[in-house]
């Protein structure tokens, strides 16, 4: 009979283990070869030492004397699990060899640089086995690990295996390594061993600290469809990438090389280690670097890569572990860069690289940090390799460097490329690193085409562009070009990790699914006996400003958050007692005022818990006459402290205006209170700073007073998967802006011209302004809305020819004279003025009431799609619209029956409905398509359809609504103009 396949967990194990001994060349170890008292394949570790240093050996004695022999072990037992914090461990072992007595063994030979015959022959001398069964207990002999790999006698993983086909899965191997397998086992112990791996036919976690209950194991998957998990594999097991990929010599001494590193976090003030944490790459980090490496590699000098990674996917690791190995790599024995510089908004990354480089050779002589004009050009001639600079000093360290950069190779590594990639930075820094600037006796052509050339994407650069948001502007810069089948060029990412795949990792939380949004209802009433008329946008603005900022609606939201804060995180112990919170504010002033009522109301409960406002500069607030305030005037403490006395009790609540909502990393934040309009990337920028995992975070929560959860879903959709840029930006349309400014005849072909020559030539200031100031009047003598158009076109052709100059294959001298003239005229136009007819409103009325209703928790799901972004707009304003006037009782009238009490039989359900009525017509197909391809009055038509059909559909659960809209043409025309207002404006904003 023959042999049936086994199915089993024991033939899964076999498998694995027969394809490393077979193809892999690693040695097949047994149980008597290991010493449970050192946990070390004793048996290969002396093999190994003796073929490589038997003379070190002989010269202490080692190999004859069983003492000398277990004295050895011992002390290398104690290093290779040492407890100290700061030392030991089998990475910094195998990197830096055992120092023992007066000698210092060397347990590992690094793989060998190309051609180096001496070096290979040594890195062949290191034994790969693996060992099946392995018992490791001493004290419970028969239990056993499905199998251990070592190098050199040295165990750097563990693995516990699963089948499906037997109904076991990887969660049942991590239950086994939380349950069963005892930290204190010496194997166990933290920084023995590289990595520990649960594996079935399906997934494979990790995890590099063995903790008991709590270990935190993490997805080790190449990810399917941009979520989690693995693809159909068409050849096998859809995990035998571990096997057959990971586990080989190459790619284990990689990882150990280049990656694997144990992270030292220090007191700042104390200097005191405080955390360790041992860290192996993950499957895309891991992927994303060799991936770049390689092609770089190939293709050489003077390429771009977009690399869409979201929050969560340890960019800051990855954007290390690239800048170190782009330091080393080489062709042909030629290092390929001269120097690698990091372009970051976070000051932290500096010390994250530095720790990260320190692993890997002698950081001193290898990072710098440019925040001064002249550093970088110090950094460069001093022969630092890595430099780190942030997005805002960037322009002014790059003011010294000169021509001589000309035959140097660069990396540019930029982190959050949308912040750091504005048109006149990355021509500034493309034109410096070029060496193309032009000499003082070229002529005026030569030093057009001079700039030209260098607002070009360096030829002897590569650029490197992370992000987790990218931007059109971001994805034609730097994204990969495709042909789509429309015939138009999109964009794509290099490598992507998505958001979605982040999350269903867990390396994330969904900050999107528990999501409530609360509306705010007013009553305003007149307090004057005369109607005078406003001009109605504008003062509905004014008011909804006036109750927003208003004492009593402050103090009535932060009696919400205060009380949310106590009864859903606090009393709850939410991330084990310890969760923070963040109040998001629209202003300045906004934020003191929130500071100030929440500080009181905790008082009043004789909170054990404080507040922080944080934001920049100072400001003038009531109740401080004549006295500025700051963020630490108010805390009582320095900024630079902020961050760390949020980790610390009793600050808890942390108030913010414009800071901290972006590259804020701190994953005890739970909830987020937001009172300030959120749109697009910053919608998603501001929300994920909660979605920072932590061992204890099992959920966040956001509460809404400004934004509704479609605003919020439209803005997450296009980052969910992977970001495609839909076409190019068309070069042609720079010609229509020009066609535009010229009609109005505010300057003439002589006046660029001159204007250029003399700026170029060097000569006075005072001799451009006669032209400019000439060009101003006749600006001056247009109308609104020639001066709108006239402005707009000018702003939008000098911010898209600078982003197209840096992409185009051709220059265009006339392009560049205009840019630089418009670039100097344009702070001398005034904008245009129009009478502000909403002037004194606020002194017509009264505030009579307000009210917050929390609406219905609900979880904004994202639609499982690949999402098209439009290319640059190239559009200016035509014109400025005609003030609508009201009489000041109908503006009233009108906003208290949007915002206000209506007299309804059960007003609150009303209510509730009234408020999501526009997310539910916004999801009418036909309405959306109305938006994109047709007039406004199209539109309107498909939006009162819309509205008529979800108001059918409340006839059996709200009959009195129904009615109403029937019978009532003029709450019906209010409804429906509110509606379409409502989403008419978000939507048309997107297209």
């Amino acid at each position: 009979m023959a042999p049936v396949t086994n199915t089993k967990e024991n033939g899964f194990e076999k498998l694995i283990v027969d394809y490393l001994v077979a193809h892999n060349g690693f040695e097949q170890g047994s149980n008597e070869d290991y010493s449970k008292e050192y946990a070390i394949d004793e048996v290969r570790l002396f093999r190994f030492l003796q073929a490589t240093q038997q003379e070190k050996l002989d010269a202490l004695h080692i190999t004859e004397s069983l003492l000398e022999r277990k004295k050895f072990l011992k002390k290398l037992c104690e290093e290779l699990g040492s407890t100290v914090k700061g030392s030991g461990g089998v990475v910094k072992l195998m990197r830096d060899g055992f120092r023992y007595l007066h000698l210092t063994f060397e347990l590992y030979h690094a793989l060998p640089t190309v051609q180096n015959n001496k070096a290979s022959e040594m890195y062949a001398q290191n034994i790969f086995s693996v060992t099946r069964q392995l018992r490791y207990s001493r004290e419970y002999p028969n239990m056993a690990l499905d199998f251990v790999v070592f190098i050199n006698g040295l165990p750097v993983a563990t693995f516990e295996l699963k089948n499906q086909l037997t109904k076991q899965n990887v969660d049942d191997a991590v239950h086994q390594y939380r349950t069963d397998r005892d930290p204190k086992e010496l194997i166990f112990h933290f920084k023995r061993c590289l990595v520990h791996f649960a594996v079935d036919d399906d997934q494979v976690k990790m995890c590099t600290r063995l903790t008991g209950r709590s270990s935190w194991f993490l997805p080790f998957n190449k990810g399917n469809n941009d979520g989690a998990g693995n693809p159909v594999n068409p050849d096998g097991i859809k995990t035998d990438y571990l096997w057959k990929n990971i586990l080989t010599k190459h790619e284990l001494s990689n990882i150990i090389e280049n990656f694997a590193q144990v992270v030292v976090e220090r007191d700042e003030k104390t200097r005191k280690i405080i955390k360790e944490t041992q860290v192996f790459p993950r499957y895309h980090q891991l992927s994303v670097v060799k991936k770049l490496l390689a092609d770089t590699l190939a293709s050489g000098v003077g390429k771009r890569y977009l690399i869409q990674h979201s929050a969560g996917s340890g960019k800051s690791n990855s954007i290390a572990w690239l800048a170190h190995q782009l330091v080393v790599l080489q062709n042909n024995g030629n290092a390929i860069f001269d120097s690698i510089i990091v372009v970051t908004d976070r000051i932290n990354l500096d010390k994250q690289i530095r720790n990260t480089i320190r692993q890997f050779m002698q950081e001193k002589s290898t990072v710098g940090w440019a925040e001064h004009a002249g550093d970088l050009k110090k950094l460069i001639a001093s022969g630092k390799k890595i430099i780190i600079t942030t997005v805002h000093k960037f322009p002014f360290i790059l003011d010294d460097i000169s021509t001589e950069n000309r035959n140097r190779n660069f990396a540019i590594i930029i982190d959050e490329a949308h912040s750091s990639q504005n048109g006149s930075m990355s021509a500034k820094m493309n034109i410096i690193l070029s060496g193309n600037i032009s000499e003082e006796n070229e002529l005026l052509e030569d030093k057009i085409n001079a700039i030209i050339e260098g607002r070009k994407m360096l030829p002897n650069a590569n650029y490197y562009a992370f992000t987790a948001t990218p931007k059109n502007k971001t994805l034609q810069m730097f994204g990969v070009p495709f042909s789509k089948p429309d015939g138009e060029i999109g964009h794509r990412p290099f490598h992507n990790y998505s958001m979605k795949q982040a999350i269903e990792e867990e390396f994330i939380l969904d900050v999107l699914k528990y999501y409530t949004p609360i509306s705010s209802y007013y009553q305003l009433a007149k307090k004057i006996e005369d109607d005078p008329k406003f001009d109605k946008k504008r003062s509905e603005k004014r008011l909804r400003t006036f109750v927003e900022s208003s004492e009593y609606t402050i103090r009535r939201k932060s009696e919400i958050i205060v009380e949310h804060f106590y009864s859903q995180i606090i009393s709850k112990g939410k991330i084990g007692g310890q969760a923070r919170v963040m109040v998001v504010t629209a202003g300045i002033e906004r934020a003191i005022d929130y500071y100030y009522a929440i500080t009181k109301l905790l008082e009043e409960r004789r909170s054990q818990y404080r507040a922080i406002v944080a934001f920049s500069g100072e400001k003038e607030y009531k109740g401080h006459a004549g006295n500025k305030v700051s963020e630490s005037s108010i805390n009582g403490f320095p900024s630079n402290m902020i961050e760390s006395n949020f980790k610390q009790d009793p600050y808890r609540i942390l108030i913010v205006a414009n800071k901290f909502q972006t590259g804020f990393d701190e994953p005890l934040l739970h909830t987020m209170y937001v009172d300030k309009v959120l749109s697009d990337i910053k919608a998603v920028q501001t929300l994920s700073r909660l979605n920072r995992a932590h061992p204890l975070k099992r959920d966040t929560f956001v509460l809404d007073f400004a934004n509704d959860a479609e605003m919020i879903r439209a803005a997450f959709q296009p980052y969910y998967k992977t970001t495609i840029l839909s076409a190019e930006t068309d070069p042609n349309k720079l010609n229509d802006l020009i066609n535009r400014m010229e009609k109005y005849q505010v300057y003439a072909a002589e006046d660029v011209d001159t204007v250029v020559e003399r700026l170029f030539n060097g000569t006075e200031r005072c001799s451009l302004d006669p032209i400019l100031d000439s060009c101003a009047e006749a600006y001056n003598e247009l109308g609104e809305d020639g001066q709108v158009e006239f402005k707009s076109s000018a702003k939008t052709f000098v911010r898209t020819y600078t982003f197209l100059a840096a992409i185009l294959p051709f220059g265009s001298i006339e392009w560049e004279k205009l840019s630089q003239f418009l670039t100097l005229l344009l702070p001398k136009l005034p904008s245009p003025e129009s009478e502000d007819l909403s002037k004194g409103i606020l002194e017509s009325i009264d505030f009579d009431s307000y009210k917050n209703t929390i609406l219905s928790e609900r979880s904004i799901a994202l639609e499982d799609e690949n999402m098209e972004i439009d290319p640059v707009p190239v559009n200016s304003v035509k014109g400025t619209s005609e003030p609508e006037l009201e009489y000041l009782s109908q503006i009233l009238n009108s906003f208290n029956t949007r915002f206000g009490d209506i007299p309804w039989s059960d007003k609150d359900k009303v209510e509730k409905v009234l408020t999501a009525l526009p997310d539910e017509v916004a999801k009418s197909e036909v309405y959306q398509n109305a938006i994109k391809n047709s007039d406004e009055a199209t539109a309107k038509i498909e939006s009162d359809a819309a509205l008529s059909k979800v108001i059918l559909a409340y006839m059996t659960s709200n009959m009195e609504l129904f009615r109403n809209f029937q019978d009532n043409p003029s709450f019906k025309k209010w409804l429906q103009d509110y509606v379409f207002q409502t989403t008419y404006s978000q939507q048309s904003q997107r297209k």
